[in-house]
């Protein structure tokens, strides 16, 4: 791969002309000028759907002359899935059982009503079907003042991420700090809501002040790249289906 590289600093260079995606070992390969491609410790990154190869190869395929690697979500969730993830299952289920913690569904705003009126409608339906489809009963408060969560209910998620093959995991793993939710992520992992709608959920906050304020540059390129992100995960989260 080093020869990929221009001087440091510098963005690696395209050096394939190819890609392409071929069974390999029960799973199915991302090829590069039909060689198989490794992760950045070297491991062969094998998916385990051709839905998955599919995605990465994708990602490969649409780079220009430089490659554009913070871009290259589905690849860097592969990566971690074969080469990370085996060796830290348990550390990568408490991570999401961190965010579960402290889950943003949980935290209610006290004004004005209409945001209040806005997140109880839309918020509470996902919690309610944690509670009766997966056993995790959340406690829900008004305010930012931190309220602990019942040590079940993180239990509760810490094991049902581990019930996740590394694929799976990986992507919850990516879900709870893009949403700021175990909730949400978990959610779009079982298909009750799709990427869209995760995302949207996420950021109820920032949307009604959007409403009221407006959009300003910044906040409107970070909340597309967020967007981005929440599309390919439902994307991979299918794709494992």
């Amino acid at each position: 791969m080093a020869r990929g590289f221009n001087e440091p600093g510098q963005k690696p260079r395209r050096f394939y002309a190819a890609v392409d995606v071929a069974p390999e070992g029960g799973g199915f390969a991302v090829r590069l000028d039909a060689r198989q491609l490794r992760g950045p410790k070297g491991g062969r990154i094998v998916l385990p759907t051709r839905a998955l190869a599919d995605q990465v190869a994708e990602e490969w395929a649409g780079q220009g002359e430089a490659l554009e690697l913070a871009t290259m979500h589905a690849t860097r969730l592969a990566n971690t899935a074969i080469e990370s993830v085996p060796q830290a299952r348990k550390a990568t289920a408490q991570q999401v059982a961190d965010y579960a913690a402290s889950d943003l569904t949980c935290y209610y705003a006290t004004e004005p009503a209409g945001l209040v009126a806005r997140q109880q409608d839309l918020w509470g339906p996902v919690l309610d079907r944690a509670e009766s489809e997966a056993g995790l009963r959340f406690v829900r408060a008004a305010g930012i003042v931190h309220q602990a969560q019942p040590q079940a209910t993180l239990a509760r998620v810490k094991a049902l991420a581990l019930e996740l093959d590394d694929f799976g995991l990986t992507g919850l793993a990516f879900g709870a700090p893009l949403f700021g939710s175990a909730v949400l992520a978990l959610a779009l992992q079982r298909g009750w809501i799709c990427g869209e709608e995760a995302f949207n959920l996420s950021r109820l906050d920032e949307a009604w002040q959007e409403e009221k304020w407006g959009v300003d540059a910044e906040a409107a390129e970070r909340t597309e790249r967020l967007h981005v992100e929440a599309a390919m995960l439902d994307r991979w989260f299918r794709g494992l289906a």
